[in-house]
């Protein structure tokens, strides 16, 4: 595989997406007209995806100028591990990046709102502009929050509160209470993922000094609260009355014993928790 498309991490993609699905799934459910939504959703389609590959990238040079990925063996090496890509490349892709997402992000806010001027406008660019801030620190510099055990957080705002409470804000211009409790229970599953790819590298992080959220959990501590973010999650949709989620029950139930049963491969398990958290998401409208 080409190392740049390797170093985006594609696979990754489909869950920064299913926040944008529910919440405009809910605000079309609220009837707001699919021939109206279409355009503001694809922006923000094309904006988290911009924002996660930005994200990726930056996890990337991050954890390669700290050492943390040099002896990975869990999961396929990217570029830069790999010595395909060199910084300076991995930089100009990281700008290109940035220049994307803030790209998409004001055509969106221009066409949600009709100006950028707004206050409304002015506090989704502040929004988005944090989102970017999120993106490229969660690893570089020294003030980076993934090696402080803050990386759960950022995911939960960005990835399930932020991306399906401001998709339908920017559809209907409110909010309600379903919504962003909704946007609790997606951000859950997000988060999910960021544990079990952290429970896989737990020792290789210890050892280069990262402290994710699960690492000061431990290997039992970790799986219990990977175990209570899905239980969390599905319990919470269900609770609005939102049962056709729970088609899902059968495979997060495999998935769990799987997680408490293995301590190797755990990457093979990463893609069917991002897949069935975007069926969660599509479901969760209905």
């Amino acid at each position: 595989m080409n190392p740049y498309i390797q170093s985006l991490r594609l696979r990754t993609l489909p869950l920064s997406m299913s926040g944008i699905i529910l919440g405009t799934g809910l605000a079309v459910r609220g009837g707001v007209a699919i021939s109206q939504a279409w355009q503001i959703f694809a922006l923000a389609i094309c904006t988290t995806l911009s924002l996660q590959i930005l994200s990726n990238l930056c996890n990337e040079y991050g954890d390669a100028l700290k050492g943390t990925d040099a002896n990975q063996q869990e999961r396929p090496a990217y570029g830069l591990q790999a010595g395909t890509i060199t910084m300076s490349e991995m930089e100009k892709m990281i700008y290109i990046f940035v220049a994307l997402s803030g790209l998409f992000g004001i055509l969106l806010i221009y066409i949600a709102f009709g100006t950028l001027f707004s206050w409304q406008s002015l506090g989704f660019m502040g929004l988005g502009l944090l989102a970017m801030i999120g993106a490229i620190f969660y690893t570089v510099g020294k003030h980076n929050y993934g090696y402080k055990g803050f990386g759960d957080l950022g995911v939960f705002l960005f990835f399930g509160l932020l991306s399906t409470v401001g998709s339908y804000y920017l559809q209907v211009q409110t909010t309600n209470l379903e919504t962003w409790l909704l946007g609790t229970a997606i951000g859950l599953p997000c988060v999910g993922v960021l544990n079990l790819n952290n429970i896989r590298d737990m020792q290789n992080d210890l050892a280069h000094g990262k402290r994710t959220f699960a690492s000061l959990l431990g290997p039992t501590g970790g799986r219990v609260y990977h175990t209570l973010l899905l239980v969390g999650c599905l319990a919470l949709i269900a609770a609005f009355g939102h049962l056709w989620t729970l088609l899902i029950l059968p495979v997060w139930a495999w998935h769990l014993w799987y997680v408490w049963t293995h301590t190797e491969k755990l990457d093979k398990q990463m893609p069917v928790l991002m897949f069935t958290t975007l069926i969660v998401s599509i479901l969760g409208m209905f």
